[in-house]
């Protein structure tokens, strides 16, 4: 019988193997399972609980606008001097194509960031940074390959694992009670 897969928005459907407060840890243990020759591709990390959080770093100015911008695109102008410089003439050497990129770059980040701050008013005066956190990360594995994950990780390969036949289930000791029923004589 051939074994369908589940499409990727079925994947929170599958139990979790195990679950963590750490992402890291999570990383871990899917690791371990590839270390151990598991087909990892059928576990997933899963965040739950999520919460997006915005820290504010400071003020926005028009000198941080203006630096801003200088560092997001001095770096982009002196990889486009690089380029071309494998393509230029000998004209000039890489090293005045780079420094012409970085040159250009810079001045068209600072007009960019200046331009955009204008643009945005007082509707966005601080700089900020975003994160979603989620309270913990379960790992779920598809449950065709459950029991051989966990024996991957060297933890029972049955969940629940199987009763002690030498203890009595609840169920064979329900109303066998050592107690007189409330309408039987004491004796």
């Amino acid at each position: 019988m051939a074994r369908t897969r589940l499409a990727p928005n079925d994947i929170t459907k599958r139990p979790v193997l195990q679950s963590f407060d750490a992402y890291e840890d999570a990383q871990k243990l899917v690791d371990r399972l590839s270390d151990a020759r598991f087909p990892v591709e059928n576990v997933a990390i899963v965040g739950v609980d999520l919460r997006m959080v915005e820290a504010v770093l400071g003020r926005m100015s028009w000198a941080r606008a203006a630096l801003g911008g200088l560092a997001t695109f001095a770096w982009l102008g002196a990889f486009i001097g690089l380029f071309v410089s494998f393509f230029g003439g000998q004209e000039a050497s890489a090293v005045e194509y780079v420094l012409l990129g970085l040159l250009y770059g810079s001045g068209f980040g600072i007009v960019f960031g200046l331009a955009s701050f204008a643009i945005q008013g007082r509707r966005h005066e601080f700089v900020s940074q975003q994160q979603i956190i989620a309270a913990r990360y379960d790992v779920l594995c598809d449950s065709d390959f459950m029991a051989q994950a966990r024996k991957a990780l060297g933890i029972a390969a049955v969940w629940p694992p199987p009763l002690d036949p030498a203890v009595p289930a609840a169920s064979e000791t329900e109303g066998t009670s050592s107690s007189p029923e409330p309408n039987e004589p004491r004796g």
